[in-house]
């Protein structure tokens, strides 16, 4: 079992979906920073939560904010994208979602929902406190396409 720890932003709201048993899915793609060099890059992950160990957190995820995930890593996939070039796709089954130390971005509304406290990380149903700062997402997450 790989193991691995993620930070960024949402490029798109949370998916609900059901299997055909019944059993809930709940579908992240996040927006992680990668540099190699001096040059920056986006590495976008699919996020898979099965069940509903995370339902009140869930509401206070939209596209945009940011999210720290650990989980299993996946087997990466490769796909062809638009331009004809191959890409990665990289995935985990999330274990673990925390509300991020970063911040929100500015101007990001919680439509709905009044924000969590902010002094507060959750891990499953238990709170762990966690450090609190204020940030903005990067604008090439903003701008990028997601690829799945």
């Amino acid at each position: 079992m790989n193991q691995t720890t993620i930070a960024g932003h949402l490029g798109a709201d949370p998916e609900v979906r059901f299997t055909s048993s019944g059993k809930k899915v709940t579908t992240l793609r996040v927006a992680a920073r990668a540099r190699k060099g001096k040059e920056d890059s986006t590495i976008w992950w699919k996020v898979t939560v099965w069940g509903e160990q995370f339902d009140k957190m869930i509401p206070y995820f939209k596209k945009g904010s940011p999210i720290i995930v650990v989980g299993d890593l996946n087997m990466p996939e490769i796909f062809t994208d638009r331009d004809g070039k191959a890409q990665v796709s990289m995935s985990l089954t999330a274990l673990n979602l925390m509300f991020s130390p970063f911040g929100r971005p500015e101007g990001h509304a919680q439509e709905g929902h009044s924000a969590p406290n902010p002094e507060y990380a959750f891990a499953g149903a238990a709170e762990q406190p966690m450090a609190h700062g204020q940030g903005k997402m990067p604008a090439s997450f903003a701008e990028d396409e997601i690829p799945f």
